[in-house]
């Protein structure tokens, strides 16, 4: 099989910064009177009471719908289908400019970083994070490019990871979105003081090659793997 890093299609990937990448009910009234004389004031003021209280209620019912109704107006329709996506636990992404989502989890950072268009980073386990970077190409779909295993590998060893790294690849598999095809695959990063445990997933469209990655400290990958397939899985790109 033809190395990856020798085929033109792919140059252009490589050609990304490295080392940018590290990244409320109703209460009944009920009223007892001794008397019949003093039944009937009762009865009176909580029919007045039941009145005021319908009426407050129907009044903060109208303004809750009217501001309702002004943010569904507002939302642009791909905006409405990605906020139904989002879970439990995460924050979304939309990026309405360079057509693509993602969700990340609760409490990460953004920070910028040359070369990547997203970055965002728990601020006290920096090696959990997670960037998107697009570059410009002339292909329209990632299997032009090859197959997983060979575009993950190449991706991992001359892009994803600093030379000084060993990596190695675990797996890379394909799947379809919407029509669009997307290859995910997860590695390991390995420094002199530390191994990063990651995942990544690739596509193209909008003459755009997009790379999401992310990834934890491999003493915490037991902990953080669900959460990261979590942001992998999310990642949509919408074709323009």
């Amino acid at each position: 099989m033809a190395c990856l890093a020798n085929s033109s299609p792919v140059h252009g990937a490589l050609l990304l910064n490295r080392s940018a990448v590290a990244s409320t009910s109703y209460h009944q009234l009920v009223f007892h009177a001794r008397s019949h004389k003093r039944k009937f004031p009762l009865q009176i003021r909580a029919d007045s009471l039941k009145s005021e209280t319908q009426d407050k209620l129907s009044r903060r019912q109208i303004l809750t719908l009217g501001a309702v109704t002004a943010n569904f107006l507002i939302l642009q329709p791909n905006q409405l289908s990605f906020a139904a996506e989002v879970k439990k636990g995460f924050l979304p992404v939309s990026d309405q400019k360079d057509g693509y989502f993602f969700l990340y989890p609760f409490g990460w950072q953004e920070v910028i970083v040359e070369g990547q268009d997203k970055v965002l980073k728990d601020v006290i386990e920096p090696l959990e994070s997670v960037s998107v970077n697009l570059i410009p190409t002339s292909k329209q779909d990632i299997r032009d490019l090859g197959p997983p295993q060979v575009v993950a590998e190449t991706l991992v060893k001359k892009v994803l990871a600093p030379s000084s790294q060993k990596t190695k690849l675990i797996e890379a598999s394909e799947h379809d979105v919407d029509g669009k095809a997307y290859y995910t695959f997860e590695f390991i990063a390995q420094a002199p003081n530390f191994t990063r445990h990651a995942l990544g997933t690739v596509s193209i469209a909008n003459g755009k090659f997009y790379t999401l990655t992310t990834g934890a400290n491999e003493r915490r990958w037991g902990k953080m793997k669900d959460i990261l397939h979590e942001v992998v899985d999310s990642f949509k790109i919408e074709t323009r």
